[in-house]
């Protein structure tokens, strides 16, 4: 039987790689920092909390990874684990570094001295592209970063490339778009403007308050990005891989749509620097500078070509399907979570 050791067990991918990996028959570890906010609920919510073995390890202490990985001994380990909220960064860049830059290259450490057979998945991101050089962005699109969490995150890509090169580890680089699900959090855009809207339609809040509508993104449906994290490590030979749709939206259009498919279609009104949309003659929607970063990207498209011919992976679930999807599950997380 495999062992797979998953860092941010709690988050989205986590979840939902564990639950995928525990279904071919891995055995599954849950690094957790047991912090005092610690919730679960993604976990509960797909029945699997029972069936994962969770351990405290913390990325920013080295020698807690390397007694995890010398207990342990993974096949595979998926490092999902980071500060992952561009806003945050803004506020708290050394903690963002060290978490997700400094965090990685000990966990690489740990492993070429521990376990160098270790199979190594680490989460990149589509943010690394920043203010993009070209549209669409593949793997051979120059990064170019804009905030300190893509900053971090460039770091990291670059020092798993590193250590697979210097080292001949079995380390994949996943750059993945914008992936959604029921499971996403409260602090990322698509989750709040679905829980907002079903509270809205429920008389449990008022209006949306929101940042940049105009942003363009590629979004995606996080169930189908974990299995490409899969692929990538149980291909033949490491590489980097970008998952996405090839597909861009603004935020203006989720929204529209979210509400469209409430039965509240909005109209919007331009005044000066506040944008507002109305339903019915009523106020659903504001704009507020609070939600504006500081600095902005203003496209993100990916390319999914090498995915596709390599690892036979491309995207099924379409843009309208994906709200359709959150919406759908939402009152019940709302109720399962109380958010």
């Amino acid at each position: 039987m495999k062992k797979a050791l998953i860092t941010g067990i709690r988050g989205q991918d986590g979840a939902y790689l564990a639950k995928l990996l525990l279904d071919l028959g891995y055995q599954v570890y849950g690094a957790d920092r047991r912090s005092s906010d610690s919730s679960y609920w993604r976990l509960e919510y797909l029945k699997i909390k029972d069936k994962i073995k969770l351990v405290y390890m913390d990325l920013l202490e080295y020698s807690n990874i390397i007694d995890v990985i010398k207990e342990i001994k993974p096949d595979e380990v998926y490092n999902l684990a980071a500060q992952s909220f561009v806003q945050v960064s803004f506020n708290q860049p050394l903690l963002t570094s060290e978490v997700n830059a400094l965090g990685v290259l000990r966990l690489l450490e740990a492993l070429k001295l521990y376990k160098p057979d270790t199979k190594f998945y680490q989460a990149s991101t589509s943010e690394m592209f920043g203010i993009a050089k070209e549209v669409p962005q593949n793997e051979n699109t120059p990064f170019n970063p804009v905030s300190p969490y893509a900053v971090s995150k460039v770091f990291a890509h670059y020092i798993t490339v590193n250590y697979r090169l210097a080292y001949n580890m079995f380390n994949c680089c996943g750059i993945l778009f914008n992936h959604e699900s029921p499971l996403r959090g409260l602090e990322f855009v698509t989750k709040k403007i679905v829980n907002t809207a079903v509270k809205i339609k429920y008389n449990l809040a008022e209006k949306l308050l929101i940042g940049n509508i105009y942003a363009k993104r590629d979004w995606g449906y996080a169930p189908e990005y974990v299995y490409g994290m899969y692929l990538m490590l149980n291909h033949d030979k490491p590489d980097d891989y970008v998952l996405a749709t090839n597909e861009t939206h603004t935020v203006k259009e989720f929204i529209d749509k979210t509400f469209e498919y409430l039965g509240m279609p909005l109209k919007w009104e331009e005044d000066n620097d506040k944008i507002r949309a109305y339903s019915q003659g009523k106020l659903l929607v504001e704009s507020s500078l609070e939600f504006y970063r500081p600095s902005e990207v203003p496209i993100l498209k990916g390319d999914y070509t090498k995915a596709k011919k390599i690892l036979n992976w491309e995207p099924t679930t379409k843009f309208d399907k994906l709200i359709e999807i959150m919406i759908n599950e939402e009152f019940n997380i709302i109720k399962l979570i109380n958010v």
